[in-house]
């Protein structure tokens, strides 16, 4: 059988046309190396090498042998070096899933395009989808990772890091009289209790809808929904057509879908928009760990953002 070390082998004595000195290139003596070169000749069927009394040269079938050994050699070279820049996280794929309450805020523009700067031969796929899809996916292997808020239940193989708590605040429609106040003078939640609220679907979005009717309910009413949006952008454009007001995460405010107020919160201590980086540790690729590296460092500065 023909190992790697036999074109190692090989490939010096030809190089050197002198097995003695083949044998100092290779660090080995010159007896078991001319064993080997036999060794090969004998695997091989035929002769490679013409025997000198100070030196050898190569036979037609050793020419040929040559050029295959070296390109044996070279692919062997570029897939271990592709394999070690994969397991490093420096190429390979990446799928990163995000759901559109958390697109918005600046962590995760800012984290994938530090990243693609970084490794821009790691092919990066990106998906937006709701919580329970997101996590659906992980499990299934279509995503290494998500930038998502708090998931309905977390398997014991999955990992939540904790990235921030973002502000929530009040989306109104352009008309209604608690918009005339500055965005950054609050209002008390409890003036909300006689209005028509506009939620994220609960099922697309579990830890944002139970966090506002959590904190509705520790302000002293429990909100009368008038309906319930498939995504944040409608829940928005249903505000500002004025069919009720809504609770957003203060990254969501950069959305302009016609003239919204947003007024900060008072009366609510609890109602924030945590975000979270989902993952599973067991199964973390070499381009997930970089990724997560980017996010940390990213983090500091944009955490009020």
């Amino acid at each position: 059988m023909i190992e790697l070390r036999h074109l190692r082998y090989f490939i010096a004595v030809a190089e050197e046309g002198h097995v003695t000195r083949a044998s100092e290139r290779l660090g080995i003596a010159q007896p078991p190396l001319s064993q080997q070169i036999k060794a090969l000749e004998e695997a091989v069927g035929t002769p490679l090498f013409i025997r000198h009394p100070r030196g050898v040269s190569l036979t037609d079938a050793g020419t040929r042998f040559l050029e295959g050994a070296r390109a044996t050699m070279a692919t062997l070279e570029e897939t271990l070096d592709a394999t070690r820049r994969t397991a490093r996280g420096e190429q390979g794929r990446l799928a990163v899933g995000f759901t559109s309450s958390v697109a918005f805020h600046a962590i995760v523009p800012a984290s994938i395009s530090r990243y693609r700067r970084l490794y821009p031969q790691v092919s990066l796929a990106l998906e937006e989808s709701i919580t329970a899809d997101l996590m659906d996916a992980l499990f299934a292997g279509r995503l290494d990772i998500a930038f998502a808020r708090l998931p309905p239940e977390i398997p014991p193989h999955v990992r939540l890091e904790p990235l921030l708590d973002e502000e929530m605040l009040v989306a109104l429609p352009p008309s209604h009289p608690l918009a005339a106040g500055g965005p950054e003078e609050p209002i008390e939640l409890l003036r909300l209790a006689e209005e028509t609220f506009i939620l994220y679907r609960r099922p697309s979005g579990p830890g944002l809808y139970d966090t506002i009717i959590a904190a509705c309910r520790s302000a002293g009413f429990s909100p009368r929904i008038g309906q319930e949006a498939p995504r944040m952008l409608a829940t928005l454009s249903l505000v500002a057509s004025g069919l009720g007001v809504s609770i957003i995460p203060a990254s969501m405010r950069r959305i302009d879908p016609g003239g919204i107020a947003y007024r900060r919160v008072a009366g609510a201590p609890g109602l924030v928009a945590p975000l979270y980086l989902i993952y599973q540790p067991d199964t973390l690729s070499g381009a997930t760990r970089r990724l997560i590296e980017v996010v940390r460092e990213e983090l500091p500065g944009l955490a009020g953002h």
